[in-house]
């Protein structure tokens, strides 16, 4: 069990020098609650190596007391210093009336005063800012799911996009494709996507790769993002990233959408318990049994309307917010303006999860 420290002792104790006082808390935390100037942020630092070097008694604080009693009571045996835990962590610092600071913001003026609406909503906030400054999401397609996915991304602050597409704008792409204009006709569709958003949003990191995702590429795109939004338009490259998706355990936001209808889905492939994209289409349908956009056509603010819930779902997955469609599928009906969920079961015979 680990030893324990009243706040006002290690307080104390901290400021004639007689303990090294180390706060556990992420900068979210931080930003959310306040800054004690008198303890040292851990940040990267490993443990061990930060009680190597020290030359006094270490007091960790955590939020509750919670994390830092279990971390003091698995390092005790091995530490070379007296290694302590403040009891009920910043918490309780706060209750007992000791010195706390307002936390000082990573944001520029300019930054506070672009996501000045975020910062007003309690469930996002500096702290929740933060978490998409900090997050990566890969965006393949930028066509009609791409386009609003990328700009309402860009404009949220997501602090780095990846988007897949190999394809060049064509003047037909323009009445739904609104991510690129008249005077892209021809370009790479990232090449043109870049341009956009970092318009749009300097701040932020927009890597592009212009390239179809086949076996030899997918791992590489996945392995390296916390969300992969699929704006694709064919079942061989949506069973690509359900199976990279499962390998890499990211979570995949699906959606498609035809004529006047649309459907998005999110799936956390090899979560217990929960379906992949193939649980739902376990076999690609055969040729000519699923005509494509351009053979079917679709009313061009559909892919905006769809885009856009994937958006919603990504921001709220990434801040931790609301309830997800996790394992369900939402399909939407543009002529009825009618919404309904699909509960998606996990198939034991699946041929990707096996779930």
């Amino acid at each position: 069990m680990a030893e324990q420290i009243a706040p006002e002792e290690a307080h104390r104790q901290a400021l004639v020098g007689e303990l090294r006082l180390i706060d556990l808390r992420d900068q979210a935390e931080v930003l959310a609650s306040g800054v004690i100037e008198i303890a040292e942020p851990l940040a990267d630092r490993p443990l061990p190596q930060l009680l190597a070097e020290s030359r006094q008694a270490v007091a960790l604080m955590c939020q509750r007391g919670v994390r830092s009693a279990r971390l003091c009571a698995e390092a005790a045996d091995s530490s070379p210093v007296r290694l302590l835990n403040v009891a009920g962590g910043f918490e309780a610092w706060r209750a007992a009336g000791l010195p706390v600071n307002e936390p000082r913001s990573p944001f520029s003026a300019r930054e506070r005063e672009r996501y000045l609406r975020h910062f007003a909503l309690p469930e996002v906030g500096e702290a929740g800012q933060l978490k998409l400054r900090r997050a990566s999401v890969l965006l393949v397609g930028a066509g009609g799911l791409g386009s609003p996915a990328a700009l309402y991304l860009a404009a949220a602050g997501l602090g780095r996009i990846v988007i897949v597409d190999d394809d060049r704008v064509e003047r037909s792409n323009l009445q739904r494709q609104v991510l690129h204009a008249e005077a892209g006709i021809g370009q790479l569709k990232v090449d043109s996507a870049s341009a956009r958003l970092r318009a749009l949003n300097p701040d932020i990191e927009i890597e592009t790769r212009a390239l179809r995702l086949g076996r030899d590429t997918v791992d590489a795109c996945v392995a390296d993002v916390d969300l992969v939004i699929d704006g694709s338009d064919n079942f061989p490259t949506r069973y690509l990233l359900n199976a990279a998706c499962l390998r890499h355990a990211r979570p995949l936001l699906y959606a498609a959408v035809e004529r006047f209808s649309g459907q998005l889905g999110l799936f956390a492939p090899g979560r217990s318990g929960q379906p992949c994209y193939r649980c739902l289409f376990p076999d690609a349908p055969g040729p000519g049994e699923v005509p494509n956009c351009a053979e079917a056509g679709v009313l061009g603010v559909l892919p905006g309307i769809i885009g856009t819930l994937q958006t919603l779902e990504a921001l709220k997955m990434l801040l931790g917010l609301g309830d997800s469609l996790l394992g369900q599928v939402l399909v939407v009906d543009g002529l009825q303006m009618s919404f309904r969920k699909i509960r998606v079961s996990p198939d034991p015979e699946c041929p990707e999860c096996g779930s």
